[in-house]
């Protein structure tokens, strides 16, 4: 067994917060929403061509601030650290730049609209070759 990349995450929140986290994750991850199967609560399933990396569930009244257990953040694989830089200080979102020391990787870390982390992660040695 070998492990590639994340499969999915899921993000309980309320109804309500749907859109807006929808537009997130659309927007700064580019990941579109798609085919869900029918559940009890609404919510979306959000890819990345054929993966559904992230669902959406939205099983809670109101929204969840503060910690969130045992997950601390959520790492993507990415590519076009200069232009990931340049669009979201352009959108205004804040973020935290951090090299890896000792290693060809460089971290962008952002919150969400429920305030959960979430890493950004670049290959420095293929964004040099890009």
């Amino acid at each position: 067994m070998s492990t590639t990349g994340l499969h999915h995450f899921t993000i309980r929140c309320a109804p309500r917060d749907l859109p807006e986290l929808v537009d997130f994750y659309s927007k700064y991850l580019k990941l579109t929403p798609g085919a869900r199967p029918v559940m009890p609560f609404p919510g979306f399933w959000l890819y990345s061509g054929e993966s559904p990396l992230v669902h959406l569930f939205a099983c809670l009244d109101e929204k969840e601030t503060g910690t969130t257990g045992a997950l601390d953040h959520i790492s993507f694989r990415a590519h076009g650290l200069e232009e990931t830089r340049a669009f979201l200080r352009e959108d205004g979102i804040a973020f935290d730049d951090i090299p890896v020391a000792g290693w060809p990787l460089q971290q962008i870390f952002l919150r969400d609209p429920n305030g959960m982390k979430i890493e950004l992660t670049f290959d420095l040695n293929e964004e040099q070759g890009a």
